[in-house]
């Protein structure tokens, strides 16, 4: 799938369509087919760590991490819910075969303590995602959102008949550490009994975020990240978090799985003279940044700035270096 991006009212941004229809991209299902033949082993986390451009001033080098700082911090980023025993639970019920799991990270010698815990073990703290681990978490909630009995999934846009059956899409078919069929897993277990309040804060939120892979809303979760980012909604929801500490959430976590997007994205915020820190998560998270023509539209303005400003013409700019693509979250495990 390709990369989506967010929603920003500027003067100058394009009008970009509305019709929900167009974003419900059937190619998913042909993903997922592909997928089933060779799926790509999310092992790590996205790999933020970029290359020095021959050449280039010091001070742009400076400018580049600056903003690298601003959209993926090192330190990580504090989550706001606990993860606790939801892997156990996971792994209990066998969405997650756990022996399947963590050979995948174990091939790389990547099973971490903290990996450990979160599969097998009780996580009492806040849940931090770093650029390590982003990967990870991707996987772990990716099993939660698919396994964890809601409406969105019962009666929502996966089951439209018009792309083949639920079970042909990525966030299904893709998912291959369950012990069985994924499908045995769909919207199976009832990990969270969600107050009448928090269903629909799921559903208002989960229609407002979308990811630069596709076309999608998470309310229409046919890929990994969409059903991961369903999973956290839900999760937050059940814990009590505000909307307003949902949305900033969000961003945060999008920022990590696709770390290139959301750093052109910056560089086209600030541009226009806002800072990072200082947007709108709802705004960024919606169709006209996050989806994959809202994106798309301002890659296009970055590059344009970059070509007006004599620049290398080897990617997005904004008086600093390019920096070499970094790994994205793909959508197979």
């Amino acid at each position: 799938m390709k990369n989506q991006t967010p929603d920003q009212i500027v003067e100058e941004s394009p009008e970009v369509e509305r019709n929900k229809n167009e974003y419900l991209l059937p190619a998913s299902v042909l993903i997922a087919t592909l997928i089933l033949a060779a799926v790509w082993i999310y092992t790590s986390g996205p790999k933020v760590s970029g290359s020095r451009i021959a050449g280039a001033p010091d001070t742009q080098e400076t400018q580049e991490s600056l903003l690298d700082q601003k959209v993926l911090p090192s330190e990580g980023v504090i989550l706001p819910v606990v993860w606790g025993d939801l892997g156990a639970k996971l792994v209990s019920v066998s969405a997650i075969d756990a022996d399947k799991f963590k050979a995948v990270y174990d091939k790389r010698e990547a099973f971490t303590d903290e990996y450990k815990e979160l599969l097998l073990g009780q996580s009492d703290g806040r849940l931090k995602m770093t650029k390590d681990n982003a990967g990870y978490l991707l996987n772990l909630f990716w099993a939660l959102g698919l396994a964890s009995k809601n409406p969105i999934l019962d009666f929502g846009e996966m089951q439209d008949p018009r792309y083949g059956g639920t079970q042909n899409f990525a966030s299904t078919a893709g998912w291959t550490m369950a012990n069985g069929n994924p499908m045995d897993h769909y919207s199976r277990h009832k990990f969270f009994d969600l107050k009448p309040e928090q269903q629909a804060l799921v559903e208002r939120v989960s229609a407002g975020i979308y990811r630069p892979c596709c076309g999608n809303s998470t309310h229409f979760p046919d890929c990994n990240h969409g059903m991961a980012m369903l999973g956290l909604l839900e999760l937050m929801a059940s814990q009590g978090v505000s909307e307003q500490d949902m949305w900033k959430a969000a961003l945060a976590v999008n920022s990590y799985w696709f770390p290139d997007n959301y750093m052109t994205i910056a560089a086209y915020m600030e541009n226009k003279g806002v800072e990072w820190k200082e947007a709108n998560p709802q705004e960024i998270l919606g169709v006209s940044y996050s989806s994959a023509t809202g994106y798309a539209w301002i890659a296009s303005q970055v590059n344009q700035l970059e070509q007006q400003r004599g620049g290398s013409g080897c990617g997005v700019d904004t008086e600093r270096p390019i920096q070499t693509q970094r790994q994205q979250g793909g959508c197979g495990v």
